[in-house]
């Protein structure tokens, strides 16, 4: 059992606690939050990284502002773990990311202190900006703050709300969280008396009253003076590009030193003369103060539960690869063969498997940052110039580009390959990283091929399938975690665009699957042959084109027909049904029934518990096809 002094830490329980503290006192009540989210992600694992990045930050915000008055909106959320122990979420950080526990981000619903709910990146200073203009059109009083990374200023929707802002002239502060720096040496009194200077209301006034004496001033000498207080400026503070865009910028601050934060953000609050939004730039570490042992190369950002004293993760020992590896090395087999085969990611080369891309072949690997949108159009410039491009983007992110799916690839019918990772319910992240929607919103578009692998040799096949294909846009998607263990093919080669196939068949039921429910589907088809129920498995492979012949064929020759997917209404089932329809296939007295994801947001879970909620596991296959089926021996069972 590991013990940690949190003399300080037991008397927060809100952050109005922390408002009285000295400088001392919140050293050291940061230093046992760093002690405190280090114990508790060892126990559940999680982003631990950005959190202890923002300690120091986090403690000194709650210290200098009224939360919940004052609106703190984290960006991202991976940042939020510190924020959740000091307001009034101590008791429960153990559960972090488990089954009706804590969520892993911010969110409304669990705390007053969460202002704005968030699970993908740069949306603070779009909801911060909105509270501020609600705030002045209400005539209330109180600051709206938006802290958001270095990595998240890379999406165009981040300087789109910069640039509203700065044109509105409305007070907000933006503090940039800015940890790819290494932080230098501190070098004393005369570094926290820099750091007062550049924010102090006197510094804060002069160089406010030379901007209105200069616009008095000749054009020539005015020009002079703007140049003058320009070059001060940017002596004292750094950089122009955040006044430029109409921000009052001050840093570069060591965001792990309190001397240097707490008077600076003090400054800010007191000062009610800056009429415009504020950017204050810190610079951290992330993972600042502890290291886990096989987590070094991204610095901690999300890790496996870990020995607190060995500092080992505790990852399962694996029984087949992950989905994740098998795209990668199918891509590389593919890539080989091919030098017009390139690859891009938007800011998780290790995420989605192409950091072993970008090893092998550097000038064809793109990482664009956490800029779905570009990625998307970006691909379809390479597209235009005989390239083939696979933009491989997690399910939940490439919702994020859907305007650039349809206008820049589906309608000019490019192809560009989609590799969708996290398809389906990914557990622990909860609702905001779940790919439910991809499907359905790929689908629909005329041009779009979109397939789905049942286990991982599949996804091999899909790969070698989306690099042969050139005849415009093709989709596939994969899950989160291990495959089957299937064997795959040292030399996969490409499916028939279009094409299904029997798994087993029967007379009575038929279960068409899509994805990787047709495990579950298998073994439901295993128990109703228990029952004598006769029941026929098809792998559908693909929701676009659908295969008409298949699933002509099952609904001629079956009672039921039954859909399958881990996706949401208005995918592949509902594509089926429109198939019937169209083709006069349910006047037959055939019964059909698609089952999906249902129309609410799944909570955190175990995988396997989260398919169950959803009724997509095989026991929920099997009481579908018990209540649909007309058949006496079916009924003999209730």
């Amino acid at each position: 059992m590991i013990h940690i002094e949190t003399a300080i830490l037991d008397k927060i329980k809100k952050p109005g606690d922390i408002h009285n503290l000295d400088m001392d006192e919140l050293v050291t009540l940061a230093r046992e939050v760093r002690q405190e989210t280090i114990l508790a992600v060892s126990k559940t694992g999680g982003h631990l990284g950005a959190g202890l990045g923002v300690v120091e930050l986090t403690v000194a915000l709650h210290h200098v502002f009224n939360t919940p008055k004052d609106k703190i909106i984290w960006d991202v959320g991976h940042q939020a773990y510190p924020h959740k122990i000091l307001t009034g979420r101590r008791d429960r950080i153990h559960t972090l990311r488990q089954p009706e526990g804590l969520s892993g981000f911010t969110k409304r619903l669990e705390s007053q202190y969460d202002p704005f709910g968030a699970g993908h990146s740069s949306t603070s200073i779009s909801a911060a900006l909105g509270m501020a203009v609600a705030r002045d059109l209400s005539g209330d009083n109180f600051e709206s703050i938006a802290v958001i990374g270095d990595g998240a200023m890379s999406a165009g929707m981040a300087y789109e709300a910069m640039n509203n802002a700065g044109a509105m002239h409305t007070r907000m502060i933006v503090v940039l969280n800015d940890n790819k720096m290494s932080i230098a040496p501190a070098v004393g009194a005369m570094s926290n008396y820099l750091s007062r200077l550049i924010s102090s209301k006197p510094y804060l006034t002069l160089r406010n009253m030379a901007k209105k004496v200069a616009e008095h001033l000749p054009e020539a000498l005015e020009k002079a003076a703007r140049k003058a207080e320009q070059y001060t400026k940017d002596f004292w503070a750094g950089g122009n590009f955040f006044e430029e865009m109409g921000f009052y910028y001050v840093g570069p601050i060591d965001g792990h030193n309190l001397s240097h934060l707490v008077p600076i953000l003090k400054n800010i609050k007191n000062d009610h003369s800056i009429k415009r939004p504020i950017l204050v730039h810190v610079v951290t570490e992330k993972g600042h103060g502890f290291d886990v042992n096989g987590a070094e190369c991204e610095k901690l950002h999300a890790v496996a539960k870990f020995d607190v004293k060995t500092r080992e993760q505790k990852k399962a020992v694996a029984s087949a690869p992950t989905y994740t590896n098998v795209f990668a090395n199918s891509l590389l087999h593919e890539a080989r063969k091919d030098n017009k085969i390139v690859a891009i990611t938007a800011a998780m080369p290790s995420g989605t498997g192409l950091d072993k891309f970008a090893k092998e072949f550097p000038s064809r690997s793109f990482d664009v940052g956490i800029a779905e949108q570009h990625a998307v159009t970006f691909a379809a410039g390479l597209a235009c110039e005989g390239f083939k491009p696979f933009c491989t983007i997690y399910s939940t992110f490439l919702q994020r580009a859907y305007d650039q799916v349809v206008h820049d690839v589906a309608i000019q019918n490019l192809p560009v390959r989609f590799a969708i990772d996290r398809a389906g319910l990914v557990g622990a992240d909860g609702p905001t990283h779940a790919g439910s929607f991809d499907v359905t919103f790929l689908a629909a578009l005329p041009n779009m091929v979109v397939m789905a692998a049942s286990d991982e040799a599949e996804l091999a096949q899909m790969v070698a399938t989306a690099a042969a294909y050139n005849e415009g846009p093709i989709a596939f998607r994969y899950p989160r975690g291990e495959g089957t263990g299937a064997v795959i093919d040292t030399n996969p080669q490409p499916l028939a665009i279009g094409k299904g196939k029997i798994i087993c068949e029967g007379s009575d039921v038929a279960i068409l699957s899509f994805g990787t429910r047709l495990a579950e589907s298998i073994k439901a088809a295993e128990i109703l042959k228990k029952e004598n129920i006769s029941v026929t498995v098809a792998d559908a492979r693909f929701a676009k084109p659908l295969d008409a012949e298949l699933i002509t064929k099952l609904a001629k020759t079956h009672k039921v027909l039954i859909t399958v997917e881990e996706g949401s209404v208005g995918g592949f089932g509902s594509h089926v049904l429109q198939f019937l329809t169209d083709n006069d296939l349910l006047n037959k007295g055939l019964k059909v029934k698609a089952l999906c994801l249902p129309d609410y947001y799944i909570e955190q879970n175990n995988p396997d518990v989260m398919y169950d909620e959803a009724g997509l596991n095989a026991g929920n296959i099997v009481e579908t096809i018990r209540s649909l089926s007309g058949n006496s021996k079916v009924k003999a069972l209730y």
